[in-house]
């Protein structure tokens, strides 16, 4: 019999899984960061990113880039990840880097290599219906391999905490794809308001697909040092000099993001498509306030998976990993408890941004 090639072999995912989540102090910390804390039915962000393209990419080309200091904490939750597919970072230097090193890596491996970049701070339902716009982002590439696709979320609502897309033109012969006009930073109010209410604006998702040479490429036109610095790393990477490789190259390289440092200038090239992820619920869990909406909430709005008594209080956020440990609260309203085993947080809901800023406090002041 003739044995006909696989057309999805040359199909990867990689989950881009750095930082440390600092907005979900004191539960995310250095040793444990928010991509490993449980929250949807007991399973980690990460664990949920790597079950959301069961069926679709097998496990053996799937990448997890993390910080290297991770690599054992990752490994033992995601039990079918080789070694060889977790790309370490020696230290963090935004998504330029780690998008660039997965490109590049690949790119060495399987120069036909696609690949979807995904993040592990994400939660996205249905996940078949995530997996068939997946199926649709890669018949994209697999027709026109030198573009770049970035997904949409549809806006809920004026959102000032994320990036915006400008959809262009339609593309009907793809079908719900668009040109990329141009990528937007973050709004202020008012700005949020116009983007809504205008009707061609998805949040940027921070998620892509790509050929991982095209990637490659685009990196050497709009920064070629990087790229010459990710070039040597994935040169040596899959050799015995790789450690040495990343310890003196990877901290030179720049830190900028991946939608400034790339994405903008190519779809001012014409070169970058979005497509939207319709028909899908999608929740950023950066911070507290976004945490608290995988807790069902009561008739008071109160939302809690602690060990909690209350008398007369609404509106509150009770998060505790310590079942053993009663929180108690009386007429409280649009608090935020985070109770941990040392640390314990409290703050006004509408206050939940600054959470960032105090866990960067906190280790110089109580060491």
């Amino acid at each position: 019999m003739c044995a006909f090639p696989d057309p999805h072999a040359h199909r990867y995912s990689a989950i881009i899984a750095g930082g440390s989540g600092t907005r979900l102090w004191p539960f995310s910390r250095r040793a444990r960061p928010k991509q490993l804390i449980p929250v949807a039915g007991g399973l980690s962000l990460l664990e949920l990113a790597w079950r959301r393209v069961d069926g679709a990419i097998p496990a053996s080309r799937r990448i997890v880039c993390a910080t290297e200091s991770f690599r054992i904490a990752m490994s033992e939750v995601l039990a079918e990840l080789s070694q060889e597919n977790f790309l370490g970072e020696p230290v963090g230097r935004d998504t330029l880097a780690a998008v660039g090193l997965v490109a590049n890596v690949l790119a060495a491996r399987d120069p036909r290599a696609v690949v979807a970049i995904l993040t592990a701070d994400h939660i996205i339902e249905p996940a078949d219906v995530f997996r068939a716009r997946l199926e649709h982002a890669f018949q994209v590439i697999d027709a026109q391999t030198e573009k770049l696709i970035t997904f949409g979320i549809a806006p809920t609502h004026a959102a000032t905490g994320y990036g915006y897309i400008e959809q262009g033109t339609a593309l009907p012969q793809l079908d719900r794809v668009f040109e990329v006009a141009r990528f937007h930073e973050k709004p202020d109010a008012a700005r949020a308001q116009v983007y809504l209410a205008q009707g061609n604006f998805v949040w940027n998702s921070g998620m892509f697909v790509f050929a991982a040479a095209s990637m490659r490429d685009a990196i050497a036109r709009h920064d070629p040092t990087c790229a010459a610095g990710l070039a040597a790393i994935a040169a040596a990477y899959d050799t015995p000099s790789r450690a040495d490789t990343l310890a003196r190259v990877y901290p030179t390289l720049p830190k900028r993001s991946i939608d400034v440092a790339v994405m903008e200038p190519e779809a001012a090239r014409g070169n970058v498509r979005v497509l939207p992820l319709e028909g899908l619920a999608w929740l950023d869990v950066g911070s507290w306030t976004s945490f608290a909406e995988t807790v069902a909430a009561d008739d008071a709005e109160n939302r809690s998976n602690a060990h909690w008594c209350d008398l007369g209080s609404r509106g509150m956020t009770v998060i505790s990993d310590d079942p053993a440990h009663l929180i108690a609260t009386v007429g409280c309203s649009d608090l935020i408890v985070v109770h941990t085993k040392d640390a314990t947080l409290v703050c006004p809901r509408g206050e939940a941004e600054r959470v960032k800023a105090l866990a960067e406090r906190v280790p110089e002041e109580w060491r």
